[in-house]
């Protein structure tokens, strides 16, 4: 396998597919063979942009869920501790402390009662005060303190309180109508966005190659104008030593060369610039070696498109932006049926299972003889004693429906609205926007192929020019001069010649991207 695309095998592999090598990652110290298809396949694995494109993909598989999840049981486990400083009496300010003073009569009586009919002759019927007395003083025997009487006994000091509780929506038109319009709509949105991004990519990618390509071709004519240079100052500097020459011919020879000496390190410099542009399109390291492979005259030889009607309807029926343009005005029709169904209830349905626990400070029981009405004895209760934790229990219905909000809805739906006219005008906006990308795409593919063609012949033209200068200097009949401005005439006609068709190429890739060509038939080509 090529390295470079055991470059981009390993990228597969990583992170689902679309991670970028490790920092770590050994580099290989012989530089890696890469064609023009290769790096468009290493680019639609590694490129960062398009990798973070596609983790929407994923996001919006998420959305789709957590919408989802608004119809599904919602389980709710809440644990609180409630410590009451302070807690109002319920009878405070009413009559109703009487009854339980009056309750204390009762018991009274009903000793009496119980004195008179018992033929015990020895019972005898007490007076209230008595009673009092006597039963504060078995209570004062067992040993329980005195009652504060500023004290509320209806104070629950430690109140706990853990419950389970499970809601199920039965009808909620914004949830239902928001999950199946993203459900539906999402998904392919985002699918649409990473299709054009790797649509555009590929147009990055040939644009950088062909870039790269052209920076490196024209670092060979310079080289090639500095090896011409040369063999001018050798034949002038042998002209001047037999003296049939002037010496300022062979200084001016010598400049000429320093000077494009110099040229040729800055050409090679922008290559290597343009290479490290194309490693980072295509998520490459920085310092790994690289050789494109292939030149700019092999992607001549492809046929130019001609009908621009045709290519308009491909395009029409091809872009993906033109996709995500009516999806989105299918979602803001989503979005404005989800806004019409806040106008209906919401329903549903609950249960609530709680363990209640009550624990007073003081947890001291008093139990009483059942012989002996004066007669006590005491006994402290556990913290989780069964007196003071019980369950909690209860299903229903919960309806909740918002008949007026203060207009907001109203206001909120006109402003969906205009969103949706607005969508329909930006789908209509771009249909027109892409047939004129495409037609301009078009005239500029044909211009370029018109100047491609032009420079060609110029090519030849001034190459037999310089052919015939050189012979005429070796023959003594022409000045280097000559020689040196048919050479630059010649340099800059294959630089030309270059440009045309590096023009050409990054034109028919426009054209290309702006048809919407499938990633899988642009790589073919």
């Amino acid at each position: 396998m090529r390295p470079a695309l055991l470059f981009a095998t390993a990228a597969i592999g990583l992170s689902a597919g679309y991670a970028a090598p490790a920092a770590g990652q050994p580099v290989p110290s012989r530089p890696v063979s890469l064609t023009l298809d290769e790096a468009i396949e290493v680019a639609i694995v590694s490129n960062h942009a398009l990798r973070s494109l596609r983790l929407d993909i994923d996001d919006g598989r998420s959305k789709i869920r957590e919408g989802w999840g608004e119809l599904l049981p919602q389980v709710e486990l809440q644990s609180t501790y409630t410590r009451n400083v302070e807690s109002v009496n319920p009878f405070s300010g009413s009559s109703a402390g009487g009854l339980f003073e009056s309750l204390g009569f009762l018991d009274w009586l009903a000793y009496n009662e119980e004195a008179r009919t018992d033929e015990d002759v020895s019972t005898r019927p007490i007076s209230v005060a008595e009673y009092y007395l006597r039963r504060q003083a078995g209570l004062d025997a067992a040993g329980v303190p005195p009652a504060n009487p500023d004290e509320n006994p209806f104070r629950i000091p430690s109140t706990y309180r853990t419950g389970l509780t499970v809601t199920q929506k039965l009808f909620d038109g914004r949830a239902i109508f928001g999950a199946t319009g993203a459900q539906r709509w999402l998904g392919p949105l985002n699918q649409a966005a990473v299709t054009r991004e790797e649509q555009m990519l590929v147009n990055r990618v040939r644009q950088a190659f062909y870039g790269t390509m052209l920076a490196d071709e024209r670092a060979v004519v310079v080289a090639q104008s500095v090896e011409r240079s040369r063999t001018t100052w050798m034949e002038v500097s042998r002209q001047v030593s037999e003296g049939v020459a002037p010496v300022f011919q062979r200084l001016s020879a010598e400049v000429e060369l320093a000077n494009l000496e110099t040229q040729l390190v800055q050409a090679r410099n922008d290559a290597d610039a343009a290479l490290d542009g194309l490693r980072l399109l295509l998520g490459m390291p920085a310092d790994m070696p690289l050789r494109l492979v292939g030149s700019l005259e092999a992607g001549v030889a492809l046929p130019a498109p001609q009908d621009s009607a045709d290519a308009v309807v491909q395009a029409l029926s091809r872009r993906p932006d033109l996709e995500q343009a009516s999806i989105n005005i299918e979602i803001q029709r989503v979005q404005l049926q989800v806004n019409r169904s806040s106008y209906l209830p919401e329903v549903s349905a609950f249960a609530n299972l709680s363990y209640i626990g009550n624990v007073p400070d003081n947890r001291l029981d008093i139990l009483s003889d059942p012989t002996d009405p004066f007669r006590f004895s005491t006994r402290t209760n556990g913290y989780f004693a069964d007196p003071y934790w019980n369950w909690d229990f209860n299903v229903g219905f919960q309806m909740r429906w918002t008949l007026f909000n203060g207009f907001r809805r109203r206001q909120q739906g006109q402003q969906l609205k205009i969103a949706l006219e607005k969508a329909r005008i930006g789908h209509d906006f771009l249909q027109k926007s892409i047939a004129i990308e495409v037609v301009r795409a078009l005239r500029d593919v044909q211009a370029a192929r018109r100047r491609m063609i032009s420079q060609e012949r110029n090519v030849e033209r001034a190459a037999l020019n310089y052919d015939h200068a050189e012979a005429r200097l070796k023959e003594g009949v022409a000045s280097p001069i000559e020689v040196r401005e048919a050479s630059s005439q010649l340099d800059q006609s294959r630089l030309n010649h270059l440009q045309a068709i590096h023009d050409f190429l990054v034109a028919r890739s426009a054209y290309e991207t702006a048809v919407g060509t499938p990633v899988s038939s642009a790589n073919a080509n």
